[in-house]
């Protein structure tokens, strides 16, 4: 099943994705829970209930505009850092030659604050030179939480995954640079885009599909998730270590090879750009830069 929130006659719907995919149904729910996306709709059904009754309402994908499929996050976004072998590879003599953590030790866990999720297909906002300079892309796959729990076993976390959604994860690279850490340069308004949709676990296996990353028609990025580092149980085994994970909690896996500071010379974001993130089994996204 894919779950799409989207607006139509500027009102906030949850609904059902056709099969096609070009049209869907509105999920007969109040605004409140239309509000929070797929949000309630897992919280629902991971304590017992079921998916609310599908409505009369149905729209062409084509005649909405398509928001994140949780547009208003619980928390922050859970991120795993420098998670493919190859992207792991091109940064290593960067500004990151120097950094000791070893990437094959733990996975390297950040967060973006929710505030910074936006639609599928909305514009992402460059923060000016004087903020910094250094914008660029990170296509990534990203796991929705349904079972929650603490301490999660790597031989059980399959479970707990509700579903997978498509995010960038844009990232000021001179401000991650500047704060030693990373949830500031992570952060910035609309610095998440995320969709088209969710797609439910039943559908697709996130750990065996295709991740692509496009600049201005420019294919840059390609890694299968086979690649990574830290597969997805692990992922979720290490970051419930101590720390509950809730039903609709989002774990962004990690980017491919072929970010703009990987390049020589990097190629970091412009005015006009357009980046389009591509993923096998769920669609793409794609997002101009202004």
């Amino acid at each position: 099943m894919r779950i799409a929130t989207y607006r139509h006659h500027n009102q906030r719907h949850v609904g059902q994705v056709s099969a096609d995919g070009l049209h869907i149904t509105a999920f007969d729910v109040t605004p409140d829970v239309a509000h929070h996306g797929a949000l309630r709709l897992i919280e629902a059904v991971m304590a017992g209930g079921t998916l609310p009754a599908l409505s009369s309402h149905t729209v062409a994908v084509a005649d909405v505009h398509l928001e994140a499929p949780i547009p208003v996050p619980r928390r922050n976004i859970w991120c795993v850092g420098r998670n493919y072998h190859e992207h792991a590879k091109e940064l290593s003599t960067s500004v990151f030659k120097d950094s000791n953590t070893n990437t094959q030790a733990w996975p390297i866990v950040f967060t973006k604050v929710p505030e910074c999720v936006v639609g599928p297909f909305d514009d992402v906002q460059l923060p000016g030179a004087a903020i910094s300079d250094q914008i660029d892309y990170e296509s990534e796959l990203a796991v929705i939480i349904g079972h929650g729990g603490k301490n999660i076993k790597a031989a059980d976390a399959m479970k707990h995954i509700y579903g997978y959604t498509i995010v960038n994860d844009v990232t000021a690279r001179d401000v991650q640079m500047r704060h030693q850490q990373w949830d500031m340069g992570k952060s910035f308004d609309t610095f998440c885009p995320m969709g088209p949709w969710l797609v439910t676990a039943d559908e697709m296996d996130g750990t065996h599909t295709r991740v692509r990353g496009v600049v201005n028609g420019e294919q840059r990025q390609d890694g299968p998730t086979e690649n990574m580092i830290f597969d997805i149980p692990t992922l979720i085994e290490t970051i419930s270590r101590g720390i509950t994970l809730y039903p609709g909690d989002i774990i962004a896996t990690g980017t491919p090879a072929g970010v703009g500071m990987g390049l020589k010379p990097p190629r970091y974001l412009q005015k006009g750009d357009v980046v389009r993130v591509e993923i096998d089994g769920i669609g793409h996204i794609e997002n101009k830069f202004v």
